[in-house]
């Protein structure tokens, strides 16, 4: 027996009955003002639960009410209760304006709610009538204001959009990246900058001392979608043109961007974060943040309080002060004595040890930084060297070497006579945090002679080279930097090798062999 098909119709006919209720009345409400009251009907479709009804309201509301801007339809000034309209002295044509202004924040309330929608494509549709509105409501303002005072831009009604993208019980991030688009507007960025610092200060300040990783991960999404023009000529794109002094303009200077993006970072990172998003914040830092601030070395806090964290965290904070000191003339006296402090086994197993080594190469890579500081780094990794794993050990050791040729005073580590009289000896204090205090340059590196003697080939092959004079020329440590236990292996199994001859006859069997005495004697049966 055939299904029956008489849902499908019901379906359908709704879906067209809707439709046709929604633009019958939308053309009636915009052609004659008599009709104004099925603006309510229209309203109360984007309360349905059905997503699609919403979605085709919002889309007609906007359609609604961009109308009625254009018009002027929509009353200007302090609004008046709805309940004077009917004792006041006001004309028809006042009280409608009233009327609809009123409607219109009726509107603005349930888009607003809907932003919280759990279908995505009702939150999409009720971003972009919101915008919408945000640029109508530019273009034809809804107070009177001063235009030697105030500058033309609807900040309320973006401060509450603002509001509502930084829920503290949701994740809006996918919202927000929909959201970026709008964020290309110079105008729009600005104030946006203004309305996150504004409701940072104001929900954080509440908990001070609590983290509240659903709002701080919606804040940081969409900070991290704001980007500041490189040039102040490239500020040309604005959702509100200014008719009054625009050269004036907060928002069309590049300065006042820089600021706003400034003071909303470092709001933001006033406040304990969690301990996921100081990595995420730190990643880009340099990238992102730093380039667009104007003083970065007020950062200093925030890296500071990151290093304290440790891990892979104090690393990525130690990379942020080292920007500073290097390009921002930051002084920082400590910086070495902390990634020194950084050194200890768990290094070669933890999954960012090549970012680890990469960013210590980077940080040691200059040709000025004094002798015993550098023998410091070198003496540590060597006696680390004794319990690291190949992987590792295949590092360190290109890695001790490229150190000594960079500093060719530390060579002195390798060549020391009397080193191989007295080895137990040893005057290098491993527990001395200060590198100045650890005696470095004053010991050998004894701990690369043992390794000459590893089990692995490939680590005594790399150990024997200190026995030699060292080239000029670094060793390219990059290839090995990500290098795994398994893919050692996996190039092991794969390299030829010459075959060597154990037995005369070959065994097929075990225990089997005639010519062995345990073959003659003993068998598995």
């Amino acid at each position: 027996m055939a299904p029956s098909t008489d849902s499908n119709v019901k379906d359908e006919n709704s879906q067209v009955s809707y439709k046709k209720d929604i633009n019958t009345k939308t053309g009636r409400i915009l052609q004659n003002k008599k009709h104004s009251n099925d603006i309510f009907d229209v309203i109360e479709y984007l309360q349905s639960e059905k997503d699609k009804e919403i979605i085709f309201a919002t889309n007609a509301c906007k359609r609604v009410f961009c109308q009625l801007f254009y018009r002027g339809d929509l009353y200007v000034g302090d609004l008046p209760q709805e309940e004077e309209l009917m004792s006041g002295d006001r004309s028809a044509e006042e009280k409608y304006r009233i009327f609809m202004r009123h409607r219109y924040n009726n509107c603005v309330e349930l888009l607003l709610e809907n932003m919280g929608h759990e279908a995505f494509q009702v939150k999409e549709a009720s971003l972009c009538a919101l915008m919408k509105f945000v640029e109508a409501e530019g273009k034809h303002p809804l107070q009177n204001l001063d235009l030697i005072e105030h500058y033309i831009f609807p900040r309320e009604l973006l401060r509450t959009l603002v509001e509502h993208l930084l829920s503290t019980e949701e994740d809006m991030s996918l919202l927000i990246s929909r959201f970026q688009e709008f964020l290309e507007m110079d105008d729009v960025r600005y104030y946006v900058m203004s309305s996150v610092r504004d409701n940072i200060y104001r929900v954080m300040g509440r908990n001070k001392k609590a983290v509240i990783p659903v709002y701080q991960n919606n804040v940081y999404t969409l900070l991290s979608n704001i980007n500041v023009p490189s040039q102040g000529s490239k500020m040309k794109h604005f959702l509100v043109k200014q008719a009054y002094r625009p050269e004036e303009w907060k928002a069309g200077k590049l300065k006042e961007h820089k600021r706003a993006f400034e003071q909303m970072w470092l709001l933001f990172l006033k406040f304990k974060l969690p301990s996921s998003m100081y990595k995420k914040i730190l990643v880009i830092l340099h990238e992102s943040i730093m380039p667009q601030m104007s003083d970065p070395t007020l950062l200093i806090d925030f890296l500071s309080a990151a290093y304290d964290i440790g891990g892979a965290i104090s690393l990525l904070a130690l990379n942020g002060l080292f920007i500073l000191i290097h390009k921002h003339n930051l002084d920082y006296p400590d910086f070495y004595k902390k990634l020194y402090s950084l050194l200890d086994p768990s290094i070669f197993h933890v999954k960012y040890r090549a970012r680890f080594f990469h960013l210590v190469n980077i940080f040691l890579s200059s040709t000025h930084l004094p002798a015993y500081l550098v023998a410091a780094f070198v003496k540590r990794f060597a006696r680390l060297s004794l319990t690291a794993p190949p992987t590792a050990l295949l590092i360190l050791l290109p890695f001790i070497c490229n150190l000594i040729r960079r500093h060719p005073s530390c060579r002195v580590l390798i060549h020391r006579p009397s080193a191989a009289e007295e080895p137990c000896d040893d005057p290098y204090v491993i527990e001395e945090e200060d590198p100045a205090q650890c005696h470095a340059l004053e010991s050998s590196l004894w701990e690369i002679k043992t390794l000459q003697k590893h089990y692995h080939p490939d680590v005594a092959k790399a150990a024997m080279k200190i026995n030699e004079p060292l080239t000029e020329q670094e060793e390219e440590i990059s290839e090995v930097l990500e290098l795994s236990t398994f893919e050692l292996m996996e190039r092991d199994l794969k390299a030829e090798r010459k075959t060597i001859p154990l037995e005369f006859d070959t065994a097929t069997e075990l225990l089997k062999s005639p010519r062995e005495v345990l073959g003659v004697h003993f068998s598995l049966e």
